[in-house]
């Protein structure tokens, strides 16, 4: 096996060049997860024990804490990280730092025990990477990382993944070198105009494109467990029918340099490269952004704000509780007196 390649078995390598993802299994305890989802339920003003303080489907939590290194936190992860991108000397660590920003799946009494809808059918396909112009190399997120805070069963909430998409997605950033915006479920090219980009030729709607996928996968698994998948995977939150609360996160990776997919050596090339090369049908391929490179300031920025100064008031809040009381004062949280 490259060196380049470690921490991934030949068996991992030849699943994600066919699939576009990978699953580390036990990559860090549910000791850890416990103790990093300790506030959680305060936070989000629930009760984990009563599902009538259940009053919202999803929700995005913002950011209170960041891990200092992932490579302590999860060093499987983090070695399997370095295989699917070249190499640490490739990574921009400081972009690449895992935080308790949960996203929570609590579905509804009404989606309890239903029939589940079918993935093509989701309204949550997308593409991630709401802060920076997309081009076929970017580097802002080179991988999408989903680290699991709880089990998460078949029809449990699970994100849906379509490995199949990643051609489309691929194709479609390489016929656009001047970068596309992503925009509320689509991409528009960074050259068309806000009246009129979805009547523009080249408007790309995941919505309608996800109906020429076949190939759809439940993201499940047990606490501790993460999963790896390439940049350009289309995915989409699903519906919780079990009811049983899905945590997990979804923290990009970023890199120092844009992908290269024209090297002088295709042993250069990582397999986030090689797996979009796939994609693309060719060897190698000389791509050059026709625009400058630029960040976006995302909606959810303003949300998220907004959310957070709510769950500092909570904390404050049961702190002031514990002090006083010294008992316990939310489920699942307790003080001593």
């Amino acid at each position: 096996m490259s060196q380049q390649y470690k921490g991934l078995t030949e068996e991992q390598v030849k699943f994600f060049l066919e699939n576009g993802y990978v699953i580390i299994k036990q990559a860090f305890s549910r000791e850890q997860a416990a103790e990093f989802t300790r506030n959680m339920w305060t936070r989000l003003g629930m009760n984990p024990n009563d599902k009538s303080t259940w009053t919202k489907e999803r929700t995005n939590m913002p950011t209170h804490e960041r891990l200092e290194k992932v490579a302590t936190f999860a060093p499987k992860a983090w070695d399997a990280i370095v295989g699917l991108l070249g190499g640490e000397e490739r990574i921009d660590e400081q972009a690449s730092v895992w935080g308790d920003s949960f996203i929570v799946n609590l579905g509804t009494p009404e989606t309890e025990g239903a029939t589940p809808t079918h993935p093509a059918e989701l309204d949550n396909w997308h593409c991630d990477g709401d802060f920076f112009v997309h081009y076929l190399d970017s580097p802002e997120q080179a991988l999408l990382v989903i680290p699991l805070f709880s089990d998460i069963q078949p029809r449990g909430g699970g994100t849906y993944i379509a490995p199949d998409g990643i051609d489309l997605i691929a194709k479609y950033l390489a016929d656009h070198p001047e970068g596309v915006i992503p925009e509320d479920r689509t991409f528009r090219p960074s050259t068309s105009t806000l009246a009129n980009w979805r009547e523009d030729p080249g408007f790309w709607s995941h919505l309608e494109e996800i109906k020429r996928c076949q190939k759809f996968v439940e993201i499940t698994g047990e606490v501790g467990d993460v999963a790896l998948l390439h940049p350009l995977m289309l995915h989409s939150a699903s519906k919780n029918n079990l009811r049983l609360a899905r945590v997990i996160t979804n923290p990009p990776v970023g890199l120092r340099e844009p992908f290269n997919f024209n090297r002088e050596s295709p042993e250069e090339f990582s397999l986030v490269e090689r797996k979009t090369l796939r994609a693309l049908g060719v060897d190698r391929l000389d791509f050059k952004p026709t625009t400058e490179r630029r960040r976006i300031v995302p909606k959810r920025i303003a949300i998220q704000k907004a959310m957070l100064e709510a769950e500092e008031k909570r904390l404050v809040e049961l702190k002031q509780k514990e002090a006083g009381l010294g008992v316990e004062t939310m489920p699942g949280v307790v003080t001593v007196a």
